[in-house]
């Protein structure tokens, strides 16, 4: 099995290659969809941050207010680590599982896009690691414009983040989304054709036919020596 780790920066362009990947067939564990589960109302994720912010985050229906929440913990790092190790376990535990699921299902590459990839250290389990990168202007820009929010705030949200550019050095594939839809989707053929190739050793034997030949191995092999002996 092959664990693609897909990364970026705030409107970095990131979610726009997740689609991408999922619209060519390639399963894709979304850590924002799996945080935003562990916080409905009602779960042991809603409680830990009701508790630590109080109802003042909540909206009249009980569910948590996200807008309000983000202006939080943007504003604060103290508040913004606070939030992150309340919720790490949960959000840990439940990508865990979406990748289990899908390995169950047979399927042998699977993207994990995952913002605070580097931050969580989870790029230690992909490979390739893909970071999505924009130039320093076109991202501000892009935020402004997309979240209505004034130059100031976007550039603490910015700065909330490890350096895009930081990333990107780390990378082991970088889309550079800059440019056009379509320079990105040609970008992202050729990337696609990389992450799809042939499995190595390591990863078909981490497959869930690999680990089935080696239980049927490995039993076959016992059932040879019991019967050697007898």
């Amino acid at each position: 099995m092959r664990l693609v780790g897909l990364t970026g920066g705030i409107a970095s362009g990131k979610s726009t290659v997740s689609s991408l990947f999922k619209s060519s067939g390639v399963p894709v564990v979304d850590a924002d969809i799996v945080a935003r589960n562990v916080v409905q109302k009602g779960t042991g994720g809603w409680k830990k941050v009701v508790k630590a912010f109080g109802n003042d985050i909540l909206l009249e229906n009980g569910e948590i207010d996200r807008a309000r929440l983000g202006q939080i913990v943007f504003s604060d790092p103290v508040k913004r680590k606070l939030l992150n190790s309340l919720l790490a376990p949960n959000i840990s535990f439940g990508i865990f599982w979406e990748i289990l699921k899908l390995w169950a299902n047979g399927c042998t590459v699977i993207v994990v896009d995952i913002p605070l990839l580097f931050e969580t250290k989870m790029d230690r389990w992909t490979n390739p690691v893909v970071v999505v990168w924009v130039d320093p202007k076109t991202q501000m820009e892009r935020l402004m414009s997309r979240d209505g929010c004034s130059e100031e705030q976007a550039q603490n949200r910015i700065n909330a983040q490890l350096a895009l550019d930081w990333k990107k050095s780390e990378a082991d594939i970088v889309i550079n989304n800059s440019g056009s839809l379509d320079d990105t989707k040609q970008q992202f053929q050729e990337v696609l054709k990389q992450v799809s190739g042939p499995l190595t050793w390591k990863e078909r034997l981490m497959s869930r036919d690999g680990l089935l030949s080696i239980v049927v191995c490995t039993t076959a092999g016992v059932l040879l020596a019991q019967k050697n002996l007898l």
